[in-house]
């Protein structure tokens, strides 16, 4: 169980505790022990009571805790919270907007218990005359229903991978050396959110179904037609599909692609022939080989009759790694054990280190004095790890108005600047464009972060006019950045092709706020590869020579 889920529970626990009026300073502990569980350096499941209660602001009891969720999935006292809550207040606290004292009002003044009831009273204007309500908190909580309803059954790539991985490896075990297996569907396809895993097997279905009837975690076997659909103990979905030997490189064509990628290839011929491989297939249409990300519908057909498609980055293709953050503001790992991680773990060439801005309050963002003093760090470890290099950036926040955080003279001595919005994420989109395009055109800007602010399956992001924000970077020598954390993963790949047309650098950026977090660029490179983007146009892709000329280079013709 990962310390998230731990610190969830505990989340749950306190907000439960603040819905039935229970000591408000209980109620803070546990929230607190909340943030420290997520915020361990280590995984709670394999620390002992005493390294748990060794931890600042986790004491002999939270440990206890924390032992009895590993035992159980629960605590007790969580437990009997969860007694007393009707079941539709739980999912209440799930929604955007409706914390504890909402949920309250909701309940005690209104009746309501189901989010059910809930859409419907915003629909009916009812909420507007409950305490602390209002007309804009209404029409936001009806949109985070809405969003909240069109979500239910859909998961994050990332979040089920490990569980995909698994389950492939049992089926591959199960069968002689030479049965064709692959993922397909939009898993292959890399897309960032799913409902579900897709296989192909060249086995029966018959045989299909007892293998997965061998497997502890399946809980759920289901024939449908041609396939079988399972679903393991986390809920997520799998749909597996038999096919033959002869078959299988063109239902795996097939059932890869999206329908309108399909639907463009039987245009050219249908039925799809048949071929040794998908190469022989694409070959066989009068195509260069189209890899799996790329097989969305979008130009991808008309590029790879021209033999004119881009050489997809790969991981192994990033020299460096820029946004991350450390112990200096919000993250988990210090400078130097992020540092060392990209030297010795990743053979990175530079990091790129981007801690909070001093408005940041919220995440311990630096002040003059405190930044100064991670400068003199830098150069200390720079010395130590030569030729590894720890570059001098700042995630600074674009405030309300599209300024950077600090002055001018401040800004200036950094080696980078990532301008990304952390407020004030509301705004129309005329005044959300225009407060990014002011940050875009500040000089000191490098690289604009996460654009849109979105969460997957979370928040949707504020509104923006894409090409308005694309086209300023272009016109800036801005970079964009490809949030490379799962949640985020933003810029969206739908729009890396119109950057890369406007020759605007893209760059795969972590956010890592702990040493694991780097290897986020995993995802990144994945949605980066649907984007369509090479190693040319990729900022991290740059050797330390590359970037370090890039960042000097840049400063000067922007006068600084």
């Amino acid at each position: 169980m990962e310390n998230k889920v731990i610190a969830k529970l505990f989340k749950l626990g306190s907000q439960l505790m603040e819905l039935h009026n229970e000591n408000p300073f209980r109620a803070k502990a546990m929230a607190s022990a909340s943030f420290k569980i997520d915020k361990l350096p280590f995984q709670a499941a394999t620390a002992t009571i005493e390294e748990l209660s060794a931890q600042q602001g986790i004491g002999k009891s939270t440990a206890e805790k924390i032992q009895e969720i590993l035992r159980k999935g629960s605590f007790a006292e969580l437990d009997q919270l969860i007694s007393i809550t009707p079941e539709g207040l739980l999912e209440m606290l799930q929604i955007k907007g409706l914390g504890p004292k909402k949920v309250q009002v909701v309940w005690k003044e209104l009746g309501i218990e189901t989010v059910g009831e809930l859409y419907y009273a915003c629909n009916e204007n009812r909420l507007i005359e409950a305490k602390g309500f209002g007309l804009k908190t209404q029409e936001e909580i009806k949109k985070a229903i809405e969003f909240s309803i069109a979500n239910q059954g859909w998961f994050l790539f990332a979040r089920v991978q490990p569980a995909a991985e698994a389950l492939l490896n049992r089926i591959t075990d199960a069968y002689p050396v030479g049965t064709l297996i692959s993922f397909t569907g939009d898993y292959r396809r890399k897309v960032e959110v799913l409902d579900h895993v897709g296989y192909l097997v060249s086995v029966t279905v018959d045989q299909l179904k007892q293998t997965l009837s061998g497997i502890p975690d399946i809980e759920q076997i289901e024939n449908v037609q041609d396939h079988l659909v399972a679903k393991d103990s986390n809920g997520y979905l799998f749909k597996l599909y038999s096919t033959t030997p002869k078959n299988f490189a063109r239902d795996l064509l097939i059932s890869t692609g999206s329908t309108t990628h399909i639907d463009q290839l039987e245009a050219i011929q249908n039925p799809i022939p048949q071929g040794m491989s998908e190469t022989d297939i694409y070959h066989e249409l009068g195509l260069q080989f189209i890899a799996p990300e790329l097989r969305e519908g979008i130009d991808e057909i008309v590029l790879a009759k021209k033999h004119a498609l881009p050489d997809l980055i790969t991981f192994e293709q990033l020299k460096g790694t820029v946004h991350n953050h450390s112990t200096y503001s919000d993250g988990v790992h210090s400078l130097a054990e992020m540092a060392r991680f990209c030297k010795e773990d990743l053979l990175l060439e530079y990091l790129g280190i981007c801690d909070h801005s001093r408005t940041a309050v919220y995440a311990n963002g630096l002040s003059i004095e405190r930044l100064e003093q991670q400068w003199i760090e830098i150069d200390t470890l720079n010395q130590k790890l030569a030729p590894f290099k720890i570059f001098k950036g700042i995630e600074s926040d674009i405030l309300s108005d599209g300024s950077l955080d600090y002055p001018d003279e401040v800004l200036s001595k950094f080696d980078f600047v990532v301008a990304s919005v952390h407020s004030n994420l509301k705004m129309a989109e005329d005044k959300a464009t225009e407060r990014l395009i002011k940050a875009i055109e500040n000089p000191y800007t490098t690289i604009l972060g996460h654009p849109t602010g979105r969460l997957l399956l979370s928040r949707s992001g504020y509104p923006l006019d894409f090409k308005k924000i694309i086209d300023a970077c272009a016109a800036n020598q801005v970079v964009i950045e490809i949030n490379a954390n799962p949640l985020r993963l933003d810029l969206d790949w739908r729009w890396h092709r119109y950057a890369l047309e406007k020759g605007v650098l893209l760059s795969i950026n972590p956010d890592a706020h702990r040493t694991e977090g780097l290897l986020d660029m995993h995802y990144g490179v994945h949605v980066a590869r649907k984007g369509g983007l090479s190693a040319l146009n990729c900022l991290n892709a740059f050797t330390l020579e590359q970037v370090t000329d890039f960042f000097k280079t840049r400063k000067a013709a922007k006068g600084i």
